[in-house]
């Protein structure tokens, strides 16, 4: 699928961009390009892997030029370049529209200017409904890969995008907070123990967007099926894990958050087809002649029939852990928090 192909990640040095990286790179992929405006990340990354494959681009998507140099010779992207926090977006709104949005369209008006072949464009469930600063620059730069994609022909550049939720244990996620405040001995500070969350492993969100790369066509939106849980059952799973006696606190939800998270909302629904394990929102392919929909319209809205977290499959406690168990930042987690609680002993033992 990527012999002898270039491939460019924007926001490479982050959760996904490492992810995406790791799976392609003993392929017979000829190059990965990451793009990010970390140079100690980077630094990082050519030291772990030590890999001729990888070559390292310092720039930012805000920057058209910083992008276009590293444009050449590329086939394929997948753009992850973006400001995720929701509280920090709500803090600085247009630190979240330069980013997600117009840094969006540089990537795309310089693909297009250079002949690549295919962009995918990570989105988020907080797209869908959009309550927050983060997720309203999202559910814009949907609509900015939308509307560009009708500008070029798909044979030439093809334009798409995936939409996932929360990835465990991702950088800034809820995972790596309650593991830290477990071997700390701190409270597990929970915001809301009914609200719930997606749950989809890194390698499972890099699964949706190789899927998109192969069955997306221009514009459409692709959505991976996720199991979900409550945010109380995660805690509570976790301090089973780590057999931690730590109490949860509520402290109540933070600037911006949702009960639960939508991946398709019911006016997407109701034209989405069913893919089995994914579902692929088309674009709407409508023109700006809109005297015709005064006489016919297209679609019937959908009264019920919306994807969320609240009514997709709900894991127990039980399959809460074996989900976590399957992630190996888990695993080493608990085997460094075992192997300390067990020296503890020892020398406690001894004394």
């Amino acid at each position: 699928m990527f012999k002898d192909k270039t491939l460019l990640i924007t926001g490479g040095t982050g959760s996904f961009g490492n992810a995406v990286m790791k799976r392609f790179l003993n392929t017979n992929i000829k190059e990965i390009r990451i793009f990010s405006r970390d140079e100690k990340k980077q630094d990082d990354m050519r030291k772990l892997y030590k890999n001729d494959k990888l070559k390292f681009y310092i720039g930012d998507v805000r920057d058209i030029s910083s992008v276009k140099n590293a444009m050449h010779g590329v086939d394929y992207i997948f753009h992850a370049a973006a400001l995720k926090q929701v509280p920090s977006c709500e803090f600085f709104p247009l630190e979240a529209v330069k980013t997600n949005i117009l840094g969006t369209d540089n990537v795309l008006t310089a693909a297009i200017e250079y002949g690549v072949k295919k962009v995918i464009c990570l989105s988020t469930d907080k797209a869908a409904y959009p309550i927050n600063a983060m997720g309203i620059s999202k559910a814009m730069m949907e609509k900015v890969f939308i509307a560009k994609s009708k500008t070029v022909d798909p044979n030439k550049t093809l334009i798409c995008g995936t939409r996932y939720g929360n990835v465990m244990a991702s950088r800034g996620s809820v995972i790596p907070l309650f593991i830290e405040q477990i071997k700390s001995g701190q409270p597990l500070t929970v915001t809301d123990p009914n609200m719930t969350r997606f749950l989809m492993s890194l390698e499972e969100a890099v699964e949706l967007v190789v899927f998109a790369f192969q069955k997306a066509e221009a514009g459409d939106i692709m959505v991976q099926k996720s199991p979900a849980s409550t945010i109380g059952d995660l805690a509570q799973a976790i301090k089973e894990l780590f057999n931690s006696n730590n109490e949860i606190k509520i402290i109540g939800t933070r600037h911006g958050e949702k009960r639960y998270e939508t991946l398709l909302t019911k006016e997407e629904y109701i034209k989405a087809e069913d893919l089995g394990c994914f579902f692929r929102v088309p674009a709407d392919k409508r023109d700006l002649n809109y005297d015709k929909y005064f006489v016919e319209g297209s679609h019937q809205l959908s009264s019920n029939g919306e994807y969320n977290s609240d009514n997709t499959e709900r894991l127990n406690i039980k399959q809460i852990k074996e989900k976590l168990l399957s992630l190996e930042y888990v695993r080493q987690e608990l085997e460094y928090f075992t192997a300390r609680n067990e020296a503890a002993v020892t020398k406690e033992s001894s004394k």
